[in-house]
């Protein structure tokens, strides 16, 4: 098959997820040929992660028609590991993508763990792994299968630089077909060869070739040059429907020219394009602080970790105060989410935590949300004081700066994206009033242009807050007073 051949078409594709009457395709019609290496780009709810389940099969078009190669085989790396894959060995984990024994299979493990730069036993059981080195196995998964088709779903999510610098290596050198949903700007740049761009406003696509960046540069000219036609059509049309107006009042033969220029006008109004909007970014916001705390926060004599496979305690010392924000680091599986999760149910030994502190817990699996309630009701409960007459009109205001619309405050939380749910989690946060906030990778999934605005958020609240983050240009402007390594021997710095 040659490079020019087309593996997967959409062709006039309308999909509308029928329990919220959600639209999220209308008309959607792109191409991919064998080896390209394609960015899905849109903003948080646009549709991405419906586009890969329409080409795995796992959703059918409403409307429309969707090939895919004959015999291309396709493989996906999920954000979120199955829990049926719990009580499995790393062996046994990746034997499931085979149909036959491959007898060979632990060397071919050990490439792929290599690519996401992670090691391990390969006896040890999926269940023991933290949430970010789940992830890797997950992408790995993906990568063992070498599939005509790797869609990869924010592939850079738990990786740190050596392990996307891989990552990228193997992109460039791969020479089937790629797409992958990602934020990570700098890491699509490296390997993509063009853009499939959603539009979450009209829920159609358009198919941009290029680099990343020549693309967004792209995409942004022409939405410019849109509006200055728009612009220019009605003043145009302004002026014929005055004129006509006046024509009319004449009476006689000028209402003929009257009722032409309107004619003119309704043409000029169905010739202007529907400009492509902007992805909007969210507005700026803080997090109010939790009154009437004393001057300490935290107290930690000791810590314990997982290193080794073996439980370790370690001494650490450390208070934080009212109003600093401490960075905990360590290698995957070292034991940090465990840790935050302990804190935040003030169940640590070792850690005493002022008793009368309201915490407020980002986690990165968002399991601290309820799937099953609405969106609504999420933010509703959430309110510890609020501004104005009406608290339901203080939620909806602050929803909406956090790009929350109506219909998304209707929808269950389970239905929303990942993105969609990082920005509930962080609403939920505004509207909490906490005394301590707890994060555990904010910025997985979240789109690059809000990442500002957060850090800016974290930056200027004046509680305690505890922070894991494996992106150091975030970490660099959320102000830190403190750091705790545990993968050192002295893990306070």
């Amino acid at each position: 098959m040659s490079k020019q051949e087309t593996v997967i078409k959409f062709q006039d594709v309308e999909f509308m997820y029928s329990e919220s009457k959600k639209v999220i395709l209308d008309g959607a019609t792109f191409n991919v040929r064998k080896g390209d290496k394609i960015t899905l780009m849109g903003q948080n709810g646009a549709g991405k992660s419906t586009i890969f389940k329409m080409i795995t099969g796992e959703l059918k078009p409403d409307v429309g028609k969707i090939h895919i190669d004959m015999g291309a085989s396709i493989a996906v790396s999920k954000q979120v590991m199955d829990r049926a894959y719990m009580e499995l060995t790393v062996r046994e984990f990746f034997e499931t993508v085979f149909t036959e024994k491959i007898y060979d299979i632990d060397r071919k493990i050990g490439a792929v763990l290599e690519m996401v730069n992670f090691k391990t036993s390969y006896d040890k059981q999926i269940k023991d792994f933290s949430g970010g080195q789940q992830a890797r196995l997950l992408l790995a998964l993906a990568l063992i299968q070498n599939p005509d088709i790797l869609l990869l779903d924010e592939p850079t999510n738990n990786l740190d630089s050596e392990g996307i610098g891989h990552l990228i290596s193997f992109l460039m050198m791969y020479k089937n077909t790629v797409m992958v949903i990602s934020h990570d700007a700098e890491f699509l740049n490296l390997f993509s060869d063009g853009v499939i761009y959603l539009d979450v406003h009209t829920h159609n696509v358009s198919q941009h070739a290029g680099d990343y960046y020549l693309v967004v540069e792209e995409i942004e000219a022409q939405r410019k040059k849109e509006n200055l036609k728009n612009a220019r059509l009605q003043r145009e049309i302004q002026a014929n429907k005055d004129q006509a107006n006046v024509f009319a009042n004449k009476g006689g033969k000028l209402r003929l020219v009257a009722k032409k220029m309107r004619d003119a006008a309704e043409e000029a109004e169905a010739n202007m394009v529907d400009v492509r909007k902007e992805d909007k970014t969210i507005r700026d916001f803080r997090i109010p602080c939790q009154e009437g705390l004393g001057a300490i926060s935290i107290s930690i004599d000791h810590l314990t970790i997982m290193k080794d496979h073996e439980i370790q305690k370690k001494k650490v010392d450390i208070e934080l105060r009212h109003g600093e924000h401490l960075i905990l680091k360590g290698p995957n599986g070292i034991g940090k989410s465990t840790l935050l999760e302990t804190i935040s149910q003030n169940k640590c030994s070792g850690i005493t935590i002022n008793p009368d502190i309201k915490i407020g817990y980002y986690r990165q699996d968002f399991s601290t949300l309820d799937f099953n309630k609405t969106v609504e009701d999420t933010l509703m409960d959430s309110i510890e004081v609020f501004e104005g007459d009406s608290m339901e009109q203080y939620m909806r205001s602050t929803a909406s700066g956090f790009l929350i619309t109506r219909q998304l405050l209707a929808s269950k939380v389970g239905d929303l994206s990942e993105g969609q749910k990082g920005l509930v989690a962080f609403c939920q946060l505004r509207l909490m009033k906490p005394g301590l906030l707890i994060f555990d990778e904010p910025t997985n999934h979240i789109n690059f242009r809000h990442i500002p605005v957060i850090a800016n958020a974290l930056k200027e609240y004046k509680g305690a807050m505890i922070v894991v983050s494996h992106v150091d240009e975030f970490v660099a402007q959320i102000k830190i007073d403190q750091t705790i390594d545990l993968g050192k021997d002295d893990v306070r710095q």
